[in-house]
């Protein structure tokens, strides 16, 4: 495949969210990741950039044990700017997939934070991630995360 955009590395990806500090605390204490830093942004730099109509923004840094990073975004405006359709299928709807050691403990420790699975967690029925568990838990803001837990290898996990 041709790269003709020059793409060589993922960063980050980032979700906009309706409460950066509600978001942090979900990140961290459900999920494990590490609060990298905060910052707030705005003026004609940030317009140019994103296309939003005066933006102001308060950001956090997350990482996750496996050093992927997430941003948080908060704009003040937010809820003129609207909301995600609360369905996986919806057009332009995207989740993140991280890899789990226990499905089930995963979905426990987040709906104790308050997130709530989407489905049931089930294993892939063949292709090359045959067994792999997952299963979809979506929270406040309608952002999605996909969790997935490998076949045991060789009867460990």
């Amino acid at each position: 495949m041709k790269n003709t955009a020059n793409v060589i590395a993922v960063d980050h990806a980032g979700f906009v969210v309706s409460s950066l500090d509600e978001s942090i605390r979900f990140w961290t204490d459900a999920l494990g990741f590490t609060l990298e830093r905060q910052s707030e942004m705005g003026g004609d730099f940030l317009h140019q950039v994103t296309g939003v109509d005066d933006p102001n923004v308060r950001t956090a840094i997350v990482r996750s044990e496996g050093g992927f990073v997430v941003e948080l975004l908060q704009y003040s405006k937010g809820q003129q700017n609207g909301t995600v359709a609360n369905s996986a299928g919806a057009i332009g709807a995207a989740h993140l997939a991280l890899t789990v050691r226990d499905i089930h403990a995963a979905i426990a420790h987040v709906e104790a934070a308050g997130w709530k699975v989407k489905g049931s967690p089930q294993a892939i029925p063949g292709g090359p991630r045959k067994g792999t568990m997952t299963a979809y838990v979506s929270g406040p803001d309608h952002i999605t995360i996909e969790f997935m837990q490998p076949p045991a290898i060789d009867g460990a996990q």
